[in-house]
């Protein structure tokens, strides 16, 4: 199974609403498949090149190699931070990347899928340079954004022309462009209607509602051609005579690299034909599957034109799934890594993960999931869910059932009695959270997964309430540890049902549990704790927090850093 999540463009550190779209669903999904026992290969890596990078790059005088490296440290770092666990993160600066986008190219145009054409592009005529669509904004003319760039609106996810846009200007000097000839290569996109709209019917049972009905609309409007290369000094070289002066554009370049990626951590084990597993169509569908984690800004590329590359180049497997998420707001707005707000606004990825546990971020994260609508950051959610959910549902439950055997039974899982009717029925509630929660993560409606998850935390607590071992002990000690013994295989079911969502804290309780084998050989099932075993020391899982906590930790920020706003690819 290959997982393919969104490459982050290194202009500056990501902002948690990105890691909320792309990476912590994609890494919960292969967490997952990985304890069901599926060969899971998940790639990414960061965004070199794209025109974002150039203009950060002009603004401080310096080349767009320093700031993309410069960023792809703090990005990468994050990530590993937040736990994300790639097979392979790596970029699109590598000898690898460039070989596999150059031969994507040169494939393309041997099978006549590309064409070369004169086009109109935009012209700065004070700063006498090309624009990159980017580096021109106005108001879009179907939602009317008043911040749409010249490739896309990320207000309505329309994709533009700069002369499009009502109202145009120049980033760099504010000057309205002028239309100049230039010669392009083009994706033929028309060419792969026919076959594209069959393929996409075919996925409406799998893929999400938001995602078929965008691409179905896009197809019912019409493919067009779309331009794969730029005036530009910046990415990868157009392997063509006369076109020295120019580069492969970003989008092409850009998705490209979940194959290049996949090739390069093919390399890194000494086996350079691995990557096949995953990607040679002519193997048996069944055992071969990609998913492809994005934004919902990036669902053309994805959904239409990558597959469409794919078809033109042959023999590559399409994508299974492509389990697009809305966008993560805050007051109202969608967040940005390159604007900037006075007001609502969230710490960088990093920042944050300086100040809250990470698993306390992918909780909030998952269970405020935009997977299907937009959805809104709130600090005040935010703590509620730490405190009420993690804390006093999950968090309680293991510990106090962990520290009362360990305070008044030497640390040892007692052997229980006879089973009553309540036990079992806790019992089979584990056998059925696998079930349900497994569904729910095959699926990819992961926020339901780890509903399931807590739901078994609810019911383990309610257990207790009625059971109370703790009084029991004295008057009747073998109904107690008949209760103890039953909570201490739920806890164990809870921290397996727990490992794709909350890695870390899964990681403690299965060393609480006293068990000898490593976490990562857990597989998706319940695992009994015998009677008799020695647990490990136990400490609380989680960290409350409480208001003025939490107004002191986001003082620390410093204002200027924040981000809000718009969305990223």
């Amino acid at each position: 199974m290959l997982i393919g999540v969104a490459w982050p463009y290194a202009n500056g550190p990501r902002h948690i609403g990105h890691a909320a779209g792309a990476n912590v669903p994609a890494d919960v999904f292969a967490r997952y498949q990985r304890l069901a026992g599926r060969n899971v290969l998940m790639v990414s890596g960061s965004d070199m090149h794209g025109t974002p990078i150039t203009f950060v790059a002009d603004q401080r005088g310096t080349t767009p190699r320093a700031v993309a490296e410069e960023n792809h440290a703090i990005i990468a770092d994050a990530f590993r931070r937040l736990g994300c666990s790639f097979d392979l993160y790596t970029t699109t600066l590598t000898e690898n990347h460039y070989r596999v986008t150059q031969d994507m190219f040169l494939r393309l145009l041997e099978r006549d899928f590309l064409f070369e054409q004169t086009a109109i592009a935009a012209f700065d005529p004070e700063a006498e340079r090309f624009l990159p669509d980017r580096y021109i904004e106005g108001v879009c003319p179907h939602c009317g954004y008043r911040a749409a760039r010249g490739d896309q609106c990320d207000n309505c996810g329309r994709t533009l022309d700069p002369f499009d846009l009502i109202e145009p200007r120049s980033r760099l000097s504010g000057a309205t462009p002028i239309p100049r000839e230039t010669t392009h290569y083009f994706l033929d996109l028309p060419k792969f209607s026919e076959p594209l709209t069959a393929w996409v019917e075919s996925k409406k049972s799998v893929w999400r509602p938001n995602v078929g009905a965008f691409v179905l609309n896009w197809l019912r409007e019409g493919l067009k051609p779309r331009a794969i290369t730029r005036d530009l000094d910046w990415g990868v070289p157009v392997p063509v005579e006369g076109y020295e002066g120019k580069r492969i554009y970003v989008w092409f370049d850009a998705v490209i690299g979940y194959l290049s990626a996949s090739i390069e951590w093919a390399e890194r084990q000494g086996d350079p034909d691995a990557w096949k597993a995953w990607w040679d169509a002519e193997q048996d569908v069944d055992t071969i599957r990609s998913y492809y984690f994005i934004g919902k800004d990036n669902i053309p590329f994805h959904a239409l034109i990558w597959p469409a590359m794919l078809l033109g180049y042959g023999g590559l497997e399409l994508p299974f799934d492509v389990p697009a998420n809305e966008f993560l707001t805050v007051g109202g707005q969608k967040i940005s890594s390159s604007r900037s707000h006075t007001t609502d606004q969230l710490p960088w990825l990093h920042e944050a993960l300086d100040l809250f546990d990470a698993d306390a971020l992918r909780y909030f994260l998952t269970i405020n999931a935009p997977e299907n609508r937009d959805t809104d950051f709130s600090w005040d959610e935010f703590l509620r869910r730490n405190n009420d959910e993690l804390v006093a549902t999950y968090g309680n439950a293991v510990h106090r059932v962990l520290r009362f055997i360990g305070a008044r039974l030497d640390g040892i899982v007692p052997q229980p009695g006879e089973l009553r009717d309540e036990d079992r029925d806790m019992l089979a509630q584990v056998d059925a959270s696998f079930e349900r929660a497994g569904d729910r993560l095959e699926k990819v409606r992961l926020r339901d997964g780890l509903t399931e998850a807590m739901a078994l935390a609810h019911r383990l607590n309610r257990y207790l309430d009625v059971s109370e071992p703790w009084k029991r002990i004295k008057d009747d000690p073998e109904r107690a540890h008949t209760s103890l013994w039953v909570s201490v295989q739920v806890i164990a079911a809870l921290r397996t049902l727990t490992a794709p969502f909350l890695p870390f804290s899964a990681a403690k309780v299965h060393m609480y549990l006293g068990e000898t084998s490593a976490f990562e050989a857990l597989e998706w099932r319940p695992v009994e704790i015998p009677a008799g075993r020695t647990l490990g020391e136990t400490a609380p899982l989680f960290r409350k927090l409480d208001d003025e906590e939490l107004a002191a930790l986001l003082d620390r920020l410093n204002p200027e850093t924040m981000s809000a706003g718009e969305p990223e690819k």
